[in-house]
């Protein structure tokens, strides 16, 4: 079973493309837009990119591996929908070629901790999941 409800994964396969937040050695956030893939064996959000291993996102999570994920759009007249994942970000050295050519071989994996959705469900959802430690 899932960490996400059956309509949180239908919006996360419907939105290719997330933003990424962490945070740099001396405290300053840095947000930056991802393509991302929800990866069903290890119930995770799998973040791919263009040489990944030398970006600052990465270098961030080396150090600190809490990160925040947002997945959002508006639909006609003005319906928001939003997914806030806080998360563990695990590094790999494998996995990203599954994002397309171009793609680097690392992939960064979220293993989530916290997901607060609203305009996808029913009710607005927050919930803790995992247990939260890095």
């Amino acid at each position: 079973m899932s960490v996400f409800t059956g309509n949180e994964l239908n919006y996360l396969h419907e939105q290719p493309l997330g933003r990424l937040a962490t945070v740099d050695a001396n405290g300053n956030p840095h947000v930056v837009p991802v393509g991302s893939r929800y990866n069903s064996e290890a119930d995770t959000i799998d973040i791919g990119g263009h040489d990944l291993a030398q970006t600052r996102k990465w270098r961030d999570a080396e150090r600190h591996p809490r990160v925040a994920f947002v997945v959002d759009d508006v639909l006609p007249p003005w319906q928001p929908r939003s997914i806030v994942i806080e998360a563990n970000a695990e590094l790999l050295k494998n996995g990203g070629e599954r994002f397309g050519p171009g793609f680097a071989n690392e992939i960064m994996r979220l293993h989530p901790v916290k997901i607060v959705a609203w305009g996808i469900d029913t009710q607005r959802q927050s919930r803790t999941v995992g247990n939260g430690s890095v």
